[in-house]
């Protein structure tokens, strides 16, 4: 699909690379978001890659521009311009995220649910799980929220019919053959499998979100004790 370019507001504009949620149209996203970010374009606040597309938030006021130009006029050419090479993906620049689980029990209520409706017993979801290098198509929702996939088909189960109004941080759930780890308590209709003793966002952190686009993530099963341990050491 050849990027489409089209306004969302008066100060965004959206580059979409394709309508379908796969590996290689995130990967184009990924790699462009970092060539704009490079750019420094002038006026450009800030550079949101999502599943299929770049968001690139702007200060009108700010953007360069010819005489009779509108901003999203000016800076969709300086966009084009950027597209006009070609896309190499985002592989040079991928890193390997390895994220502890503790799953089952209260920290994930939904386990046997999701291995009755897949017809597996529960320590085959676990063991499918955690053999998946999983994507993060994106952060979104919550700041440091992530959007991981994609995982074997015989873990696609939809979400939940009802969503509960509270989950707990760090609660690591799965629908739709992709994976999220809540940053916060948070409302959330995913299937609750398991939970992290990480934090995926921190405002104390040099970089506050533990995963950005791009990334690769494996979630490693530990022991209830292990769970307790490694949270005691982050407090």
């Amino acid at each position: 699909m050849t990027p489409r370019i089209e306004p969302s507001g008066d100060q965004c504009l959206i580059v979409e690379f394709g309508t379908t949620i796969d590996i290689e149209t995130n990967r184009r996203a990924c790699a462009f978001a970092r060539r704009l970010e490079a750019a420094a374009l002038q006026g450009v606040l800030d550079v949101v890659p999502s599943f299929t597309a770049v968001g690139v938030h702007y200060r009108a006021t700010a953007v360069e521009r010819q005489p009779g130009e509108t901003p999203f006029v000016a800076l969709r050419r300086s966009v084009e311009a950027l597209l006009a090479e070609p896309l190499q993906g985002d592989d040079g620049d991928t890193r390997l995220v390895e994220i502890p689980v503790c799953y089952g029990g209260e920290f994930g209520p939904d386990l046997d649910e999701v291995a009755a409706a897949t017809g597996l017993a529960a320590a085959e979801v676990v063991r499918l799980h955690g053999e998946t290098i999983g994507r993060v198509f994106m952060l979104g929702f919550a700041p440091g929220h992530p959007f991981i996939g994609l995982w074997d088909e015989r873990l696609a189960v939809p979400r939940r019919q009802t969503p509960r109004t509270k989950v707990p941080a760090g609660s690591v759930a799965i629908a739709n053959r992709q994976s999220n780890v809540y940053p916060f308590d948070l409302p959330g209709g995913w299937n609750l499998i398991g939970r992290t003793p990480l934090a995926m966002f921190d405002p104390q952190r040099e970089a506050p979100a533990l995963l950005r686009a791009g990334d690769q993530v494996r979630f490693v099963p530990i022991t209830r004790a292990e769970f307790e341990a490694m949270e005691a050491a982050a407090r």
